[in-house]
C-alpha cells in the first residue's frame, strides 16, 4: 500500500533575476516499509523536493502540484495542521551534523523538547525515552552522554543524535538528506547499516537523498535519479545499476570509482543530451 503519492510536484523560487525552476513536475510513490533513494548531483533539486513535503521552503518558495500521504493532501497545508505531521508523523535528518544540533543546548535538552512538545511528556519521561532512543542508534553510556554539549560529539555521534531525534516520534516516514555527508568513508558504512537496522525495527518507510549512487546499492529497493529539477530516471536500483537508460545515469555510474578496475583517469559526468534536447 502506498504511503507517500508525489505527483506533478513543482517548486519555484521569486528572485530578483526571475523565477527559478528548482522542481519540474517529480512524481513517485513509495510504499510502506520501503526506501527510495533520490539520487543527483547538489543543486538538481532533491533537498528542495523534499522541504515542500514538509512545508520547509523559505519565503520566496512556492510549491504546487500533489502530495498524498496516507491517503489525504498534504502539501501547503496550515502550518499548524502541518505541524501535526512533522515529527509525529514524517521525521526528517538535515543534510549537516555539524550545524544542525543546536550548540548551545545539552543534547538532553534538544531531545527532550521533541517529545514534550509532540507527544505531550513530562520532562522526566522525555527523558528517559530520549536515553533509549539514544541506546537504539548505539550510542554507548547513553543516559551519562545525553547530557553532554554537541560539541562533545564527533561528527558521526552527532549524526546519529540526529537520526534518534527524528525517530523519537516513530514516525511512519524518514527523510534522511545526505546523512553521510562529512563523514568518512568507514562511518558512512556505519550510518547507512543503522539506517537499514532501524527500519528492520521501527518498519519507517524511508527515502534516502544524496549524490552517491554508491552507498544505496543493496539498500534502496527504488532510485529515482534527478537533474535540473526533472527526473532522469525511476526504477527498481537493481535494474538501475545494471541496465541504465539514461545517459546522465550512465555518467553518475560511470564517475564511482571502482575496486575492481584499474583507471588511469577517472570519469566525467558528460551533458551532451541536454544539447540534444535544446537546453544546452
Amino acid at each position: 500500500m502506498a504511503l507517500l503519492e508525489v505527483k506533478n510536484l513543482k517548486v519555484d523560487f521569486k528572485t530578483a533575476d526571475g523565477t527559478v525552476h528548482a522542481v519540474k513536475d517529480l512524481n513517485y510513490t513509495l510504499e510502506k516499509g520501503k526506501t527510495l533513494a533520490i539520487v543527483g548531483e547538489s543543486g538538481s533539486g532533491k533537498t528542495q523536493g523534499a522541504f515542500a513535503l514538509l512545508g520547509l521552503l523559505p519565503k520566496n518558495g512556492r510549491a504546487s502540484g500533489s502530495v498524498i500521504f496516507d491517503g489525504k493532501e498534504i502539501l501547503n497545508l496550515p502550518r499548524k495542521q502541518m505541524n501535526a505531521y512533522r515529527a509525529e508523523r514524517i521525521g526528517i535528518i538535515f543534510q549537516d551534523p555539524m550545524t544542525s544540533l543546536n550548540p548551545y543546548l545539552r543534547i538532553s535538552r534538544q531531545m527532550t523538547e521533541v517529545l514534550e512538545l509532540h507527544r505531550g511528556m513530562s520532562h522526566k519521561e522525555a527523558l528517559a525515552e530520549s536515553v533509549r532512543m539514544l541506546d537504539a542508534v548505539r550510542i554507548t553510556d547513553a543516559k551519562n552522554r545525553v547530557h553532554m554539549y554537541p560539541h562533545e560529539f564527533s561528527g558521526g555521534m552527532r549524526q546519529r543524535v540526529m537520526i534518534a531525534m527524528a525517530l523519537l516520534c516513530s514516525p511512519e516516514l524518514l527523510i534522511a538528506d545526505e546523512p553521510t555527508t562529512a563523514l568518512d568513508v568507514t562511518v558512512q558504512a556505519g550510518i547507512i547499516d543503522l539506517l537499514v537496522d532501524l527500519q528492520e525495527d521501527f518498519g519507517t518507510s524511508i527515502i534516502l537523498i544524496t549524490h552517491d549512487l554508491g552507498i544505496v546499492a543493496g539498500t534502496c529497493e527504488e532510485t529515482l535519479v534527478m537533474f535540473d529539477g526533472r527526473v532522469m530516471e525511476h526504477g527498481k536500483t537493481a535494474d538501475i545499476f545494471e541496465r541504465a537508460e539514461h545517459p546522465y545515469t550512465k555518467g553518475l555510474l560511470a564517475a564511482i570509482p571502482r575496486l575492481d578496475k584499474k583507471v588511469d583517469r577517472l570519469s566525467t559526468v558528460s551533458y551532451d543530451f541536454m544539447a540534444a534536447r535544446g537546453e544546452a
